[in-house]
């Protein structure tokens, strides 16, 4: 099983890493755009802003590449806000894989949201043995994804959100699953299997 983590300086890259190695996988973390395009698997981390993520992401090439794969990918957190088509971050435009734009959360709100959820997920492949009651799950951010077409989670703070999305192979978690515990690994171990599903 290849698992490739997206290298582009994001925060979050190496707890990313030591989370899948905790369920037995060993990712590589790389910018390389062959090693991305033959991964089973790709995870595109987040932690940072949204400008300078982009301007990191265009240097590589890899704002082409990434809207083109065609195996499982998962965003997390920022990795799951520069899906959509624009964010409010310093007016952004994004990949554009999800036709929705991202905002900024009410200035009357304590910003960023820094801790643990409440999460209410659809009956989604990504969270197999999660649906029967709502979680908790560890979120850092300032801006968030307004319900759309590809929800398949929600939380709340001030606004309910897409806690989750899925379009198509781009699935996407607000929250942090490397940092939220048991229910966090078992959202890795199922993207794993849907990695093992797919035939490139």
């Amino acid at each position: 099983m290849k698992i490739a983590i997206i290298d582009y300086g994001a925060g979050n890259t190496k707890s990313v890493y030591y989370a899948f190695k905790n369920i037995g996988i060993l990712p590589i973390i790389t910018k390389d755009k062959m090693e991305i395009k033959k991964a089973q698997g790709v995870v595109f981390p987040g932690v940072g802003h949204a400008v300078n993520a982009m301007k990191y992401l265009k240097l590589a090439g890899l704002d082409k590449i990434i809207p083109e794969l065609s195996q499982p990918v998962l965003g997390i957190c920022l990795g799951m806000q520069l899906q959509a088509q624009f964010t409010e971050e310093g007016n952004q435009k994004g990949l554009g894989i999800i036709p929705v734009d991202v905002a900024r959360f009410n200035e009357e709100l304590k910003v960023p949201q820094m801790g643990w959820n409440l999460i209410k997920c659809n009956n989604n492949t990504l969270f197999e043995g999660l649906t029967e009651e709502p979680f908790y799950a560890y979120f850092v951010h300032s801006y968030y994804m307004p319900l759309n077409n590809s929800t398949i989670a929600t939380a709340e703070y001030g606004v309910e959100f897409s806690a989750a999305s899925q379009i198509n192979n781009f699935y996407g978690c607000q929250f942090h699953p490397e940092k939220s515990g048991e229910q966090g690994l078992t959202i890795l171990k199922n993207f794993i299997k849907i990695c093992e599903s797919y035939q490139q």
